[in-house]
């Protein structure tokens, strides 16, 4: 016989089943999951309130503002993301990976919703309203935008401004890219260089500066310092007001954005350039086509889509244009564009209504662009 203990055994727990020390874990876990959704939200509370009080404080210390701003700006960001991503770790592991893409995409939709959806909506609602935004008007601000002789100008002005400015940024910028790609690398890099540098000018800058080329005294004024009328006065012309000049003074303003945009446009499709493939080019050298007929028949419709990209981007750009106006005229003078408009219009008349108006008619130019150029990336994903 075999003899037999008191002492009970108990089987073996199945892989993945139980362990005995089961309960205790799960009550832990769940104080833990209880206290951290609890006190991490709350610390997070307190502490963006006291970093907005010290932040907005006018007789806060600098040095205090500039160290708090790091801490909230950018540790505090890292150990949002590094607390959330333990949190999704105390979770069980059948939740973990459909709970994770959310928790860290999720501010980012939170902050643009905020920022950005908000915002539009509030606008929309803005148009129907009166000047205080108290009223409800209907679509009388639209009938006013579009009757208003201010607001026309603006909007044929806004016009020419997408037809011309593109349309140069992007020839001017195609040449320079051709020409570019026929030169040894190191003169490549200098001229492109020099030709892109204007595109680390802020808009108010590159106005400032050509404020210095434009620049008229009457006579009796002084001496001309424009470069422009410097030149004039010195071949014995006179000189010339080059901004008050209509309609030519619109001109004027718009080579500065090409200037700015030339670099933009010259970088992508210079890079749209070296990506065509060689053997093609030389299959069309030997068929016996000239230079001219390959960079034409070869060269641009194998860049198309980077050229559609780049006019859309750069009308994109234009629609938005207000510095360059601002800072060179202040919209006088026939100058006026609908994005300077709509900022007189809000800041400058306190006509909200009217200035949301003007906000949401840029809004439908530009979403026909965006969805454009959306598109044009989609296609260029199933081609590759």
């Amino acid at each position: 016989m075999v003899a037999t203990t008191d002492r009970q055994v108990s089987p073996p727990s199945p892989p993945g089943g139980p362990s005995p020390d089961e309960p205790k874990t799960n009550l832990t876990t769940h104080l833990l999951r209880l206290g951290v959704s609890l006190v991490v939200p709350i610390l997070a509370i307190v502490g963006l309130y006291y970093a907005g009080t010290v932040l907005l404080d006018e007789d806060a210390n600098r040095i205090a503002v500039v160290v708090m701003a790091i801490v909230v700006g950018v540790i505090g960001v890292f150990g949002l993301y590094v607390g959330m991503d333990w949190l999704i770790n105390k979770l069980p592991e059948r939740h973990r990976d459909r709970v994770r893409p959310f928790a860290f995409v999720g501010p980012a939709i939170v902050i643009l919703a905020i920022f950005l959806l908000y915002p539009t909506v509030n606008t929309v609602i803005l148009s129907f309203q009166d000047s205080t935004g108290t009223n409800w008007v209907g679509f009388d601000n639209y009938t006013s935008v579009f009757t208003n002789s201010d607001t026309l100008v603006a909007l044929r002005n806004s016009l020419a401004w997408v037809v011309i400015v593109p349309f140069f940024s992007v020839v001017i910028g195609l040449t320079f890219a051709a020409l570019a790609d026929l030169l040894s690398s190191k003169a490549e890099a200098v001229s492109k260089t020099f030709i892109f540098m204007p595109m680390a000018i802020s808009f108010v800058g590159a106005s400032i500066v050509w404020r210095f080329i434009y620049n008229f005294r009457p006579e009796g004024f002084g001496e001309q310092i424009g470069i422009l009328n410097g030149f004039l006065t010195g071949i014995g012309q006179e000189p010339i007001a080059w901004l008050l000049q209509e309609p030519w003074n619109n001109f004027y303003l718009m080579v500065i954005l090409v200037w700015l945009q030339t670099g933009f446009a010259m970088v992508i499709l210079s890079a749209a350039i070296k990506s065509v493939p060689e053997e093609i080019i030389e299959a069309a050298r030997i068929d016996g086509a000239s230079e001219w007929q390959v960079f034409r028949r070869v060269t641009i419709p194998s860049i198309s889509s980077s050229i559609v990209v780049v006019a859309t981007t750069v009308i994109i750009t234009v629609w938005k244009v207000f510095d360059i106006v601002f800072v060179m005229t202040g919209g006088r003078f026939g100058t006026q564009v609908v994005a300077e408009q709509m900022v007189t219009q809000f800041f400058t008349f306190r006509d909200s209504g009217i200035g949301a108006t003007l906000a949401v008619v840029l809004l439908l130019a530009v979403i026909p662009l965006m969805i454009a150029n959306v598109r044009r990336f989609q296609e260029q994903e199933l081609t590759r």
